[in-house]
């Protein structure tokens, strides 16, 4: 039996009804300045935010009601101002976090995701098709298209830049390590590898598409690394290059549903001799999808079948377990990141620590 009344149902479901409008009004008062401004000169009118804008008067205060409802924004209605009132509490660099997440729903995903049902029965992005006329999956899409490039490459820069750095502290790879950076595109993960696991006789390798090298080795001679790290072209459903010690998968299982993750784990494992290990960095949901934590639910889903790939989208960590253990690993070490320790991340990361079994 439910413990929502029809009431609260009613209450719930207009939340889902309302959302992409609430999305596109608060993501509106940062696009055109409000925020900033009043961040600047707390206490400004509507006439003085539109000119300020470039705005009418009435629209600006049609898209303050809510942030006012919400608690965001305060009204003084003795002087007509505005203010910041929640968001004054929030580091630029936390608020930032967030927008960068909200340029990339409503590039990569907002438009595309009035097609999930289409692309869940078709297992196709077909939002890419429809508005870009575009054939594939976001990822070769990027390649061709700047807006969707740069929205999204931004957004993924800066979770990189927050949750590698903890990828890597929870992270032993021996000394002397010849180490495979599994799907590494540019060779930016291969650098911090080196950097951040120095050790001698440590050599990484980036393993990518044939297509991704020239701009993997400038990239290693840009960083001065080029004696230490290197690029092998290929494809990972196809094999796995050998003769490495460590592999290290980041932020590319979640693409695949279970089929491809078991093939592409099949093929480290095949790759690997007794012993070898393997590292996994994957978004994750929690056990209890109900938790608190569980914003991933909410976003994830949508984005990678009407707005990356057609399928995929993260698992459980106790799901990934049991996959990698299926290929035949044994898991020594799994880490579930805390949220509260990273301010402005809306999602969970898990990493997945195992070793090749007989």
């Amino acid at each position: 039996m439910s413990a929502l009344t029809p009431e609260d149902t009613f209450m719930r479901f207009r939340e889902y009804m309302l959302g992409p409008a609430r999305f596109m009004t608060l993501l509106s008062c940062f696009e055109l300045g409000i925020i900033d401004a009043l961040r600047k000169e707390p206490g400004m009118t509507t006439d003085r935010l539109g000119e300020t804008v470039g705005a009418t008067a009435g629209a600006v205060e049609q898209l303050l009601h809510l942030p006012v409802k919400e608690g965001f924004i305060s009204y003084d209605e003795a002087s007509g101002g505005y203010s910041l009132d929640a968001l004054a509490d929030i580091a630029e660099a936390d608020l930032g976090r967030l927008l960068t997440v909200m340029d990339m729903i409503k590039v990569v995903m907002l438009r595309q995701m009035f097609y999930l049902t289409e692309s869940v029965q078709t297992g196709t992005v077909v939002g890419l098709d429809k508005f870009y006329g575009f054939k594939g999956n976001l990822y070769e899409a990027v390649g061709e298209h700047k807006d969707l490039r740069e929205s999204w490459a931004t957004m993924m820069d800066d979770v990189t830049a927050h949750v590698d750095p903890w990828f890597f502290r929870n992270l032993r790879i021996p000394a002397g390590s010849k180490v495979l950076d599994l799907a590494g595109n540019t060779g930016l993960g291969a650098i911090m590898t080196y950097r951040l696991k120095a050790s001698p006789g440590l050599r990484v390798t980036t393993f990518d598409l044939p297509e991704k090298e020239e701009e993997c080795l400038e990239t290693f001679r840009t960083h001065g690394v080029e004696k230490h790290c290197s690029f092998i072209g290929g494809d990972v459903f196809a094999s796995v290059p050998k003769g490495f010690d460590v592999v290290l998968i980041k932020h590319f299982l979640d693409m695949f549903d279970k089929e491809d993750v078991v093939r592409i784990l099949t093929s480290v494992s095949n790759a690997l001799e007794v012993g070898g290990q393997v590292n996994i960095l994957v978004p994750v949901y929690p056990d209890d999808v109900k938790d608190p934590s569980s914003a991933g639910v909410d976003l994830f889903p949508v984005y990678f079948l009407s707005g990356a790939m057609g399928k995929g989208g993260p698992q459980k960590l106790s799901t990934y377990r049991s996959w990698v253990e299926e290929c035949g690993f044994e898991v020594t070490k799994t880490v579930a990141q805390d949220l509260t320790k990273t301010p402005g991340a809306l999602i969970a990361h898990g990493i997945l620590c195992a070793t090749k079994v007989a």
